[in-house]
């Protein structure tokens, strides 16, 4: 069968990745086109459009991105009707995603929803536009399933969180071949995860890096993202405790002491492979402004979101400066607090089910075509 696959973000591409080559395991036939990344083109398939030409953030680059954004649409359009695909499969990116599922629905192609858009943290009215244009959804977060079927009515599928599968399956490198590779020297890491877009990063390094000198027995190491170039990030090595490693997240993360982690996705992985963090986030001011007023989640990082409680401290906007980040990292470096909060990483774990996630997902989704 003919799969289409759209992801619009590096926390998408990795989930992609992992869909794919289960999605190959369950159809030997499988041909697949898809928007994504570096990991989905490595699983095979053929890549339309890379994530870096989509990746926009918040409310004003939106705007200011609108003619780029239309004309992805318009060309993602033509293009499932060149492939003719038997499914269309979307990855989170609900922006973009949400008007594609509906112009396909109308056309009669099947859409299924992997990772579904975070309509209970902000614009509910979606449900609407999911019921009507999604023949199937795929939800990862536990919290999820009850708020579509018992207050939405609308049937859902819980099928775990695919981190758990991807963490699980990655080639574990041994910390010193890992430091010797890098040109990491024997201090104790302090993992700094900015996030994956270029204004995320600039909001967020400077603050992020501006407490080094408060910690000289640690390194800082920046984890940088597959869709930036190295040359980007070398305005913020200036510092000799200050290193940089580029799309070996989870290679850095398993040989981390603590970390520095921008809101998203990371904040989750930092929490399964057990290292004590600290969520920063600085946004764009008229795009905050515009959030803090329709967003009313208690919190903002996954770990917290899907505890219900604080279990990581978030700094956000004014509280994100340095002498707030040099307390709370000073606290994750207490070997007492450390060992609550890794407790707490345990429930969690718990919390979000077992293996499988993806294989999962690609079972359901060749079983419903």
């Amino acid at each position: 069968m003919k799969y289409y696959i759209i992801a619009g973000e590096a926390s998408g591409d990795l989930h992609g990745a992992n869909l794919m080559k289960a999605l190959y395991k369950e159809d030997t036939q499988a041909e697949i086109h898809f928007w994504g990344g570096d990991l989905m083109q490595q699983a095979g398939g053929t890549l339309v459009k890379h994530y870096r030409e989509l990746a926009f953030m918040g409310f004003a680059e939106v705007v200011m991105n609108l003619k780029t954004i239309l004309n992805n649409i318009k060309f993602c359009k033509a293009d499932i009707e060149r492939f003719q695909p038997d499914v269309i499969i979307f990855i989170d990116y609900p922006g973009f995603n949400m008007r594609i599922a509906k112009w396909a629905k109308e056309r009669g192609i099947k859409t299924h929803y992997y990772i579904s858009p975070q309509i209970w943290a902000w614009k509910e009215s979606r449900i609407k536009a999911i019921k009507r244009d999604f023949d199937k959804l795929y939800v990862i977060l536990p919290f999820e399933k009850d708020f579509y079927e018992v207050k939405h009515q609308f049937p859902v599928e819980f099928v775990g969180h695919p981190l758990i599968d991807a963490i699980h399956n990655r080639t574990v490198i041994d910390g010193s071949v890992f430091r010797k590779e890098n040109h990491l020297d024997d201090k104790p890491i302090i993992a700094i995860l900015p996030g994956s877009r270029k204004q995320e990063i600039s909001k967020m390094l400077s603050v992020m890096l501006s407490v080094v000198d408060d910690f000289p027995e640690y390194q800082f190491v920046i984890a940088g993202a597959p869709s930036q170039e190295f040359e980007f990030y070398n305005q913020f090595l200036n510092n000799e405790n200050v290193k940089f490693i580029s799309n070996k997240t989870y290679d850095l993360l398993s040989n981390a002491t603590a970390a520095l982690v921008t809101s998203g996705t990371a904040t989750l992985e930092t929490a399964l492979f057990k290292v004590p963090e600290v969520v920063c986030y600085k946004g764009n001011w008229a795009s905050y402004q515009i959030a803090k007023r329709i967003i009313t989640l208690k919190y903002i990082s996954l770990v917290n979101l899907i505890m219900d409680q604080e279990v990581v401290t978030e700094l956000i906007q004014d509280e994100c400066n340095t002498k707030n980040i040099k307390k709370e990292l000073s606290k994750l470096l207490e070997p007492e607090y450390r060992s609550k909060l890794l407790q707490q990483y345990d429930a969690l774990e718990e919390k979000l089910g077992g293996m499988g996630a993806s294989q999962k997902t690609a079972h359901l989704i060749v079983q419903n075509i």
